[in-house]
């Protein structure tokens, strides 16, 4: 099995020790992966802009970089989501296809791929589960409130097998931090109200830790922890699998 490692923008330019936990993780769990140096931003916030179109370079150079792959990995659960749902606007050709069909995100990929829940972790304190709108209701990661059906959730099935790690119970589970991509920016006061309502429900049942499946959610909520100096912590979810505490 061969994986290419996709990072996303906001990893490698704010987060980079997100990244460097993701490729630990894989190499643990002996998986060979590559990170291509060519590769570039998906081009999922032009299509979150409404600029869809001026994204083709973006996503053709996403296919160049990861078409000989068996699959591409990625810690963000909207980046996978935006390559598999989006990339309808390139050509569809076989090696499109491919891709599209074997980006996972990096939780997904470990519990539905490589079918491990156990990673060896060790991680002593209250967790919170920020589940993020893409990776929630476009990739299934985990089941909706709004659904009647089973409950699931592949970063639970994770998270429960780390030692020392308490998931936390939220009134409001899994409601948006209000962060949207360019929703944050347009709607400024929206989505700081929605970030504030999020880190509340998270503060009222004592959690210590946030964690996620995209650091973009986290910046967003680790902004308004830091500026009303809330006694909270935010961890991407491959640094937890990562760690060793």
């Amino acid at each position: 099995m061969k994986v290419g490692l996709f990072i996303p923008c906001y990893i490698n330019q704010l987060y980079p020790q997100v990244g460097k936990a993701t490729i630990e993780v894989l190499e643990k769990l002996n998986v060979e992966v590559v990170y291509p140096s060519g590769q570039t931003c998906c081009g999922q916030p032009m299509a979150n802009s409404g600029y869809e179109y001026e994204s083709v370079g973006a996503c053709n150079n996403f296919v160049n970089n990861f078409k000989d792959f068996d699959y591409i990995v990625t810690p963000s659960g909207s980046c996978a989501y935006h390559v598999k749902k989006h990339y309808n606007i390139i050509p569809q050709t076989e090696e499109v296809i491919k891709v599209r069909q074997n980006v996972y995100e990096l939780c997904d990929f470990i519990v539905n791929v490589l079918k491990i829940k156990n990673l060896g972790a060790s991680f002593p304190y209250k967790v919170g589960i920020h589940k993020s709108c893409h990776g929630l209701r476009g990739l299934r990661l985990g089941s909706c409130s709004e659904v009647v059906g089973a409950s699931f959730s592949s970063l639970e099935d994770l998270l429960k097998e780390v030692k020392g790690t308490e998931i936390m119970s939220l009134r409001r589970s899994d409601e948006c931090c209000g962060f949207g991509g360019t929703f944050a920016v347009t709607e400024e006061a929206v989505s700081v109200k929605m970030g504030k309502d999020k880190i509340q429900d998270h503060l009222e049942n004592g959690v210590e830790v946030i964690t996620a499946t995209d650091t973009s959610c986290l910046m967003h909520l680790e902004g308004l922890i830091t500026r009303n100096k809330q006694p909270l912590k935010v961890l991407h979810i491959a640094e937890i699998l990562n760690s060793s505490l």
